[in-house]
This record gives C-alpha cells, sequence and structure tokens, in this order.
C-alpha cells in the first residue's frame, strides 16, 4: 500500500513515468522505501528547497501511521 501511494505520486510528477521504481524493506514496525526515477526527473520529484519531497514524505508518514506503522522514504540518484 505505501509503495502504491509513493509509486503514484512520483509517476504523477515525472516526464518519464517508465523510469520510476520503487523498492520496499520492511522490518517488523518500519518500512523504507527507495524511489529511483530518472536523472532528468530528480529535480521534480524533489522541487524547490526540497518542498516537494517533504510533502510526499508527509503524506506517506501520515498513510504509515494509520497501520501503525513507520516509513521512511529515500530518494535515489
Amino acid at each position: 500500500m505505501l509503495k502504491d501511494l509513493v509509486e503514484y505520486l512520483a509517476k504523477a510528477l515525472v516526464d518519464n513515468p517508465d523510469a520510476v521504481s520503487v523498492d520496499a524493506v520492511e522490518d517488523d514496525k518500519m518500512t523504507v522505501l527507495k524511489l529511483k526515477v530518472a536523472p532528468t526527473d530528480l529535480g521534480r520529484v524533489i522541487g524547490k528547497q526540497g518542498r516537494t519531497a517533504r510533502a510526499m514524505r508527509t503524506l506517506l508518514h501520515a498513510s504509515a501511521a494509520k497501520s501503525k506503522r513507520r516509513a521512511v522514504l529515500e530518494i535515489l540518484e
């Protein structure tokens, strides 16, 4: 569910949605999501002063909190 959310948000932001990939590493209470996009779309995902990335993380934290989990988003270059 969290992986689908991040993938949906990222594909809506980028010019090349086929290059978006999200890998999830799950523990008992924590999920680490690793987002990889095309190098030309990296700026779109991060946004000015990191605002877009921060907004994505806020949505992810809120969604994870509903299922009593902790989630971390890593944006890979």
